[in-house]
């Protein structure tokens, strides 16, 4: 019996299945002082010559770990219990992201049932949606990998005070 015919159907099955990644524009072409934005004003990643993530992406992780990491699974990994963030922040629309976050999602029928609560009065998490976003976009394109960024750049004065606003206005 040939063996390599059966063993190529299933390769050829196997990379049918397997999900196609299309280019994910990630490239900062602007900030704002505060964060970077990609070439759409999308909020996006940077990482320095020396390895070291930008202050909001360092903060998305922090964020992240401190309110999505119990359910979504640590660096954006999914779970059981909840899908790999780190997927979704590349698959979704920005604005569909931010909506699913402030307004929640519940999709009950026979083959699921998932829950997300709403976070829009919670200032933990939307004063820091942005950044959240930009660490799970940059794990979801594998910038950088699990666990805490090794280098970070230093917290600028002017995201401390947009930081400040946010936490107070709230």
């Amino acid at each position: 019996m040939n063996f390599i015919t059966p063993l190529l159907g299933l390769l050829i099955a196997v990379a049918a299945a397997a999900p196609v990644r299309a280019e994910v524009d990630v490239a900062a072409a602007s900030t704002d002082g505060v964060r970077h934005f990609n070439a759409d004003e999308i909020p996006t990643f940077a990482i320095n010559d020396e390895g070291a993530v930008d202050w909001p992406t360092f903060s998305g992780f922090r964020r992240y770990h401190a309110e999505c990491h119990v359910c979504h699974g640590p660096d954006g990994e999914g779970s059981t219990y909840a899908p790999a963030l780190k997927n979704s922040a590349i698959k979704m629309d920005y604005y569909d992201f931010v909506g699913v976050v402030a307004s929640g999602k519940q999709e009950i029928n026979s083959s699921s049932n998932q829950v997300m609560p709403a976070f829009a009065t919670n200032p933990n998490v939307m004063c820091y949606l942005d950044d959240i976003y930009t660490y799970l976009r940059a794990r979801g394109v594998e910038a950088i990998p699990r666990g805490r960024p090794a280098k970070r750049v230093d917290k600028s004065a002017e995201y401390t005070a947009a930081e400040k606003a946010c936490m107070e206005g709230s």
